[in-house]
């Protein structure tokens, strides 16, 4: 039986060789919670050793955070990102270097904070950082987010543990999740991953035209893009590797037309967003976009989320996620979209993900709009997937199949 502490070298080395795929010469940017100290070593030291040229850290201490956002004027607070940080993300975006989020910060971390404040640094950052998010999203920057338990999350997952107790059983939760309890993490991972890249060849096969979601609060249409492409397990970057953008995922994941999404969609799990939940929450789109919300709690965090710009009021992604999945069938609901994504089919609001478009490089942010393709500084995935979703694919011809039955691939 694995040691922790080999479980935590063999997850770190994962992170390097099938999330990343680091190459010789390239660098690392880390974005870690300033508790995922020793996790974010042990991924420096195997970057090193896979050819990484430079590894750069930007710790969040939620703590810290708050004092900005409690303090800091509005004027602060809406020019939070300097001149030179925009300087360092465009260097990395320009050479091709590659990204690692860690995600793992209380998802209450910020409750009573006016989210409005909460907006004004995640826009701002979102808005100077534009070239970064477009080559991210288009496979000039091979990136990767991943797990790492702190406190916080840990205790509003198990609330009924101790900290210590919840801690420990959130870190073999992931485990399981990330395949790190397998005899061989990385050849379970190139299983997985043939798995779902056979899925996204018959998808890519069908050239659906739309796609019709049915199950309790929801009834919804979505055109799917015409040069749609679907995408999974995988990614190719736009110089020849493949890396792996979500550890844990068990998605397909394509891009809507702008315009075309219809009808009503209720959220089946919580969403964590500018350091609240929201939760039973449901959106109605009208030739794309969303023209009504509710939430039964986190109202005001969602209509935030919603008004970033105008662009988070249409969806940007298409994603399907089988019921009967590993991360659904373990019960446990993560209270982190990275995880809690990959338990359920979803949606996302706001920027269109380029790569599941045919001949992306080659569109820029000017045609996004006459293409029919959702552009904003945001990008938030959202819930949907449940035991009785059904979803029904529809040819351009008019025939329609079942492509999803009680939540499962039809």
């Amino acid at each position: 039986m694995k040691s922790f502490e080999e479980k935590l070298d063999q997850y770190a080395e994962l992170v390097v060789k099938i999330g990343l795929n680091i190459q010789k010469g390239q660098r690392l940017q880390i974005n870690s919670p300033i508790e995922s100290a020793d996790f974010t070593r042990r991924v420096t030291k195997y970057a090193y050793e896979h050819g990484c040229k430079r590894v750069f850290v930007d710790w969040v201490d939620t703590d810290l955070n708050r004092i900005h956002y409690l303090n800091a004027s509005e004027e602060v607070l809406k020019d939070f990102i300097q001149p030179w940080e925009i300087e360092k993300f465009n260097s990395l975006a320009d050479q091709n270097d590659c990204m690692l989020y860690i995600a793992g910060t209380d998802p209450s971390a910020y409750a009573n904070i006016p989210p409005e404040r909460i907006m004004f640094v995640q826009k701002n950052g979102a808005e100077k950082l534009q070239t970064l998010s477009q080559k991210r999203l288009k496979g000039d920057v091979p990136w990767a987010i991943i797990g790492v338990p702190t406190e916080g999350w840990a205790n509003s997952v198990f609330p009924d543990l101790n900290k210590e107790e919840a801690v420990a059983a959130l870190w073999e939760a992931i485990f399981k999740t990330v395949r790190v309890d397998q005899p061989d993490p990385i050849a379970a991972w190139e299983e997985h991953s043939a798995t779902l890249t056979k899925k996204v060849d018959y998808l890519n096969e069908q050239k659906f035209k739309t796609l019709h979601y049915k199950s309790k609060g929801t009834n919804l249409s979505i055109d799917l893009h015409p040069d749609h492409k679907w995408v999974g397990g995988g990614h190719p970057s736009t110089f020849g590797t493949t890396y792996i953008p979500n550890l844990p995922t068990e998605e397909v994941f394509t891009t809507p037309h702008k315009y075309g999404v219809n009808g009503t969609v209720a959220s089946k799990k919580p969403l964590s967003a500018l350091g609240n939940l929201i939760e039973n929450f449901s959106l109605t789109f009208k030739d794309g976009k969303v023209v009504d919300f509710s939430a039964e709690k986190g109202y005001e965090t969602l209509k935030q989320l919603v008004s970033m710009d105008e662009g988070m009021l249409y969806l940007g992604e298409v994603a399907l996620v089988p019921h009967d999945s590993p991360i659904s069938n373990s019960g446990i609901i993560f209270n982190n979209t990275l995880f809690d994504e990959n338990a359920s089919c979803h949606l996302a609001i706001g920027n269109a993900i380029s790569m599941a478009l045919h001949d992306a490089k080659n569109i820029s942010l000017d045609e996004y709009e006459d293409k029919g393709i959702n552009h904003s500084n945001g990008h938030t995935d959202f819930m949907i997937g449940s035991a009785d979703l059904e979803i029904e694919a529809e040819y351009h011809d008019g025939r329609k199949v079942p492509l999803f039955r009680n939540g499962n691939w039809a």
